[in-house]
This record gives structure tokens, C-alpha cells and sequence, in this order.
């Protein structure tokens, strides 16, 4: 019982911290399809290209063969990393999370246009079911990073660090990582079952 009134209480606060944080998140999901959609209409340089496609050759070539539950393991770690990162180092008056919002939405409108280039606009319906649970997950993070790093233009500094902080560790165990666990799951099984 007391645990199920401590997981109540925790949910609560989470969730009120996520209605405080929401307009920052807006501006995350905002930018992040401003660059969906440079990366799908306008072309990269062939030198971008050549990045982008390096690291989904490396990413193809860490996953080759791996079963159902380590696919789940290594995307689910990955979107862990890059959303926990994403909270924490927007510590530095949030630039971090701007900069991965910016270059996670160019490389999906990347490979968006790829895909439509290689198997035709339905191809993009198989991309779709990937960032069901994993877009919310780095919208939030990346949000509450935006956030966390709006305390250095606040007068009680260090009173808003801490409780930015706890209040962003809390929304990230309660609601980004049950979204990421979910995430994992459905993009590691539809990559071994379909590829």
C-alpha cells in the first residue's frame, strides 16, 4: 500500500512538472520538424551525405545478426543515452538539446527521403511505427533539458538548478523511460521480424 501511495505521489509530479515544462517541449518538437523537413526537400551537401550514410552503415553493421532481445537492448541503451544526455547537459543554457533536436530531425527527413527515393512514399508508413513511444520519450527529455537550462537567467540559481533537477530526473525514471522501454521493444521486434 505504501508503496502503490509512493508511485501515486510520484506520477503526480511528474506529471505537473511535465504541464510546466510543456512549452519548451513545444519549441523541441517545433524545431525538430522544421529540420524533418530541410532534410527531406532540400539535398545535402555530398559531404553531409557522406557522414549520414557512414553512420547508418556502422549502425547496420553493429546490429547485423543480433537477436530479437539484444536489438531491444541496443536501441533501447541508445535512446537511453542520447535522451538522458539530452536532459542533463541542457544544464549549459540548453544548447545541447537544441543542437540534437536540429540534427535528429535533418537525419530522419534524410532517410525519409531516401526511403521515398528507393521504395516510393508508402515506404514511410514502415518508418512511422518506430517513433510512436521513441519521439515523445526525446521530446520530453530534450524539452525538460531546454528547460533546465533557462535557471541561469532565473535570480535563485541554485534553488532552480536543484529543483529543475530532481524534477527532470523524476519525469525521465517515471515517464521517459517506460515510454523508451515500450520504444524498444516494438522498433527491435518490427527491425528482427522485418528488418
Amino acid at each position: 500500500m505504501k508503496n502503490k501511495s509512493f508511485l501515486k505521489e510520484e506520477y503526480k509530479l511528474s506529471w505537473n512538472y511535465l504541464k510546466e515544462c510543456k512549452n519548451y517541449i513545444w519549441i523541441i518538437v517545433g524545431i525538430f520538424f522544421v529540420f524533418v523537413l530541410i532534410g527531406y526537400f532540400i539535398p545535402a551537401p555530398e559531404s553531409i551525405k557522406i557522414q549520414i550514410m557512414k553512420f547508418i552503415q556502422d549502425i547496420v553493421k553493429q546490429t547485423d545478426g543480433m537477436s530479437q532481445l539484444r536489438l531491444i537492448n541496443f536501441i533501447f541503451l541508445n535512446n537511453f543515452q542520447s535522451s538522458f544526455f539530452g536532459l542533463i547537459l541542457g544544464a549549459g543554457l540548453g544548447i545541447f538539446p537544441i543542437f540534437a533536436t536540429v540534427g535528429n530531425g535533418y537525419l530522419l527527413g534524410f532517410v525519409g527521403a531516401m526511403s521515398v527515393k528507393e521504395a516510393g512514399i508508402l515506404s514511410l508508413w514502415r518508418i512511422f511505427p518506430h517513433g510512436i513511444f521513441e519521439l515523445p520519450a526525446v521530446f520530453i527529455s530534450f524539452g525538460l533539458g531546454l528547460k533546465f537550462g533557462s535557471f541561469i537567467f532565473q535570480k535563485k540559481k541554485k534553488d532552480l538548478f536543484l529543483y529543475y533537477l530532481n524534477s527532470s530526473l523524476r519525469v525521465f525514471v517515471f515517464i521517459v523511460v517506460p515510454l523508451l522501454i515500450i520504444a524498444g521493444i516494438i522498433e527491435g521486434s518490427l527491425i528482427f521480424l522485418f528488418g
